[in-house]
Formats: C-alpha cells, structure tokens, sequence
C-alpha cells in the first residue's frame, strides 16, 4: 500500500470518527441537564444540540472537568452562564470557565462582593466583552429551544435592599440598565439575592433556585410565579434554611437534586429537607452519592442516565 492511500484511509478514518463524536456528543431535539459533581457547591450545565447554558461554576476547577465530559473538544463557545449569587461556591469555577471558553452572555442579580476572587472574575468577564444581563423578575431568554423564565430578585425588593456601586449627584439609572458585573451592595445575605428561574424545553420545566432563603421562596409564591415543574435544584446545597414545604407544594416536582460535598462540614443535605422530600414521594437525587446527576427530557418525559 503506497503512503497515499494510507493518508487516505487515515483521513477517511479521522473524518468517520469526528462525525461519529459529533452524533453522541450532540444528541437532537432533547434536553441534557447535568448536576455537575464539584463538591460542595453548585454548576448545573443544559445541553441541547450545540447550545449550552451554565448555571453557577462551583467552588473550585472541577467544574472544567465536568465540561469536558460532556462538551465536545472542539467547542469552546457557551452561549449563557449565569451565576445565582457571588459566593465563592458558586462563582470560583467561572474564572476558569471565562479563561477557557467564549461566552457569549453572563446573567447575574448585578451584587457585587468585595473577594478578590470575585474582582478577578469581574475582570475576566469585562475584558472579554462578555454581554451582562442583570436579571429581575419577569427576564425572559431564550437560547435555541431552552427558555429561562427569571422568577427573582424582583425590582422591588434589589432596589430596597441595595446601593449602586457608582453612585453620581443626577444619575437615576437602574441597575437593570447598565452592562457591568457586580453594580450594587447590600447589606442582606447574599443568598437573599440569588437568581431564581425556571428554564423550560418544550413540556419539561426546571426550578433553578441557587440558595434561595425561605422569606424569598415566599415572595415567589405570594406573586402567583411559582408553577408545577418536573425537576427542582434543592436550594441551598440542601440545608435545613433553605427549601420549604411551601414550595414543594406550589411546584410539586417529581424530582429533586440536591449538589452537595461528600462529608461536608455543613451536614448537608439536613434531614429535614430529606424527610420532606421522602413525604412527597420525590426522587431524591445527590451529587455527594453518585457524582454527576444527569436527566435528560425529549420535551414530553424526562429520565435519569445512569
């Protein structure tokens, strides 16, 4: 065989094998969502054909792994992140996830946090020209056939609790108004803050909560906002503070995941919250228990990959 028609054959396998790589890392018309094993923090990635949206980042690099696992080399755009609140089991990650890919769009509530972790990821994004969205209420986006319906912070309750950044004699802008990461403080609990929404494909519905506290879920509920879903992100890692019956019963979700580190000083997830997720006769699924949760939904059903 002559050294052409090995290169040939070589080529031909190459091309065989990318188009092949392309078919099972890009599955058609269904929804992937993946509770991305990091430990003792939150990153949820949706895949749906070649659109990709990230939600939250962890408190570490792993979250880098868990893209490769599932994002195909040779894709380096992700179309959304958006970090829930800036604390550093949420947003560490993302300093990363910005260095290596290129983000298109970056939701967040618009608080601000004085770490200098938070200072490098805010220096990331703005030097990359990522497009900021300050999220409120009634935010709708679509990306491809994924919908996220923002639920909170409201307007309201962001301009009472906080203080722009830059703060100028005349300026009445709104924080909604501007194009920066982290615009405002406030002197509440972060959590308090934390971006709320539901992302929908087609008939599957998932609440994406961060770590929302009970007063907020409240809040949620009193405005009419809450709906059944099929799937809910345990706010708060799964502690005690965090999930209610209140909104199990609003969203009455047949399955819930819950992202927490293996042994985490914390106790999470608290048996209350397990307690009253068993009561409801919710699948109870946990990164601390089998790594990365995967459920995959074609619109009409969903199911769990093992």
């Amino acid at each position: 065989m002559t050294v052409k028609w090995k290169y040939f054959i070589f080529l031909l396998t190459l091309i065989t094998a990318t188009i092949w790589l392309a078919v099972l890392f890009y599955p058609d018309s269904r929804l992937r969502l993946i509770a991305c094993d990091v430990g003792q923090g939150d990153a949820i990635l949706a895949i749906s054909g070649k659109t990709q949206i990230l939600i939250d980042g962890g408190p570490n690099s792993r979250v880098i792994k868990c893209l490769d696992r599932y994002i195909p080399f040779w894709d380096r755009k992700i179309e959304v992140v958006m970090l829930t609140h800036p604390q550093l089991d949420h947003y560490k990650g993302l300093i990363d996830v910005v260095k290596r890919y290129s983000v298109v769009n970056f939701i967040t509530s618009g608080l601000d946090s004085s770490s200098q972790e938070f200072q490098v990821l805010k220096s990331q994004v703005g030097g990359r020209g990522i497009g900021v969205v300050n999220a409120r209420s009634g935010t709708k986006v679509r990306v491809g056939m994924i919908y996220l319906d923002i639920l909170w912070p409201s307007s309201a309750f962001s301009a009472s609790e906080s203080k722009p950044n830059d703060v100028k004699e005349g300026n009445t802008a709104s924080v909604e108004e501007t194009n920066d990461l982290g615009v405002f403080t406030s002197k509440r609990d972060p959590n308090d803050f934390s971006v709320v929404a539901i992302m929908s494909f087609k008939g599957f519905d998932a609440l994406l909560t961060g770590d929302i506290s009970p007063d907020q879920e409240n809040q949620i509920i009193t405005a009419g906002l809450a709906k059944d879903v099929n799937y809910i992100k345990v706010p708060h890692h799964g502690s005690k503070n965090g999930l209610t019956k209140q909104m199990l019963d609003a969203t009455s979700p047949e399955v819930a995941v819950i992202s927490s580190g293996k042994n985490n000083s914390y106790g999470h997830p608290h048996a209350e919250v397990l307690q009253m997720l068993r009561e409801k006769d919710i699948r109870i699924l946990r990164t601390d228990e089998v790594g990365d949760v995967v459920v995959e939904s074609d619109g009409d059903k969903f199911w769990i990959k093992k």
